[in-house]
């Protein structure tokens, strides 16, 4: 089994979603001895902003393609995904501008688009500032509300969420909040958004 593991967060060591990343890939790996594991690092290695237009000798072209191909070949796909601005980082947004490829990931048909990625099990790390998940706040999440209709749009439906929100809210928060979210871990996981 191949999974693919994604980071997105600034924040280097202090970052809640690498940590919680971290702890599902680890998860995984005691579930399934056999576990091969890509890993890539989008804030040490951004990719740049995506533009059709490169020639294919281009190494931007050569990266797209590998960028795709590691995507495509994952059985799990496990993304670190800290909340920026109510939404996700520019780094993450660069990646997923090389899943979505008319084609590969998804096609146009009469009844309109169909995902062709479909099959795969994603885990979402998410961490954020704020509360979220519920009360005046939850309209303005457009984390997990984009990652769910972007992974859905090219057939993944089984999308999972471990979240840890309210970590600026106070040391106390913080710990309890990363607490729940490894316990969920620990458990499984399988938060649908």
């Amino acid at each position: 089994m191949n999974l693919l593991h994604i980071d997105s967060s600034v924040l280097g060591e202090n970052s809640a979603s690498r940590a919680l990343g971290a702890a599902v890939v680890a998860r995984l790996r005691a579930e399934h001895p056999g576990l091969q594991v890509a890993y890539r690092d989008l804030a040490a290695q951004s990719l740049p902003h995506f533009t059709p237009m490169l020639a294919t000798s281009d190494p931007c072209a050569r990266r797209n393609a590998e960028v795709l191909d590691e995507f495509l070949t994952a059985d799990v796909v496990v993304v670190g995904a800290p909340m920026y601005n109510f939404s996700i980082p520019s780094q993450l947004k660069a990646w997923i501008d090389r899943i979505l490829i008319a084609g590969k990931t998804f096609r146009y048909g009469a009844n309109g688009p169909e995902g062709l990625a479909g099959g795969k099990r994603v885990i979402v790390a998410s961490s954020r500032g704020g509360v979220y998940s519920e009360g005046a706040a939850k309209a303005a999440d457009f984390q997990e509300t984009y990652l769910c209709h972007v992974f859905g749009f090219i057939g993944l439906t089984n999308v999972e969420f471990v979240r840890a929100e309210g970590l600026n809210l106070g040391a106390e928060q913080r710990e309890a909040s990363l607490r729940r979210a490894l316990a969920q871990i620990e458990s499984g996981v399988r938060e649908a958004a």
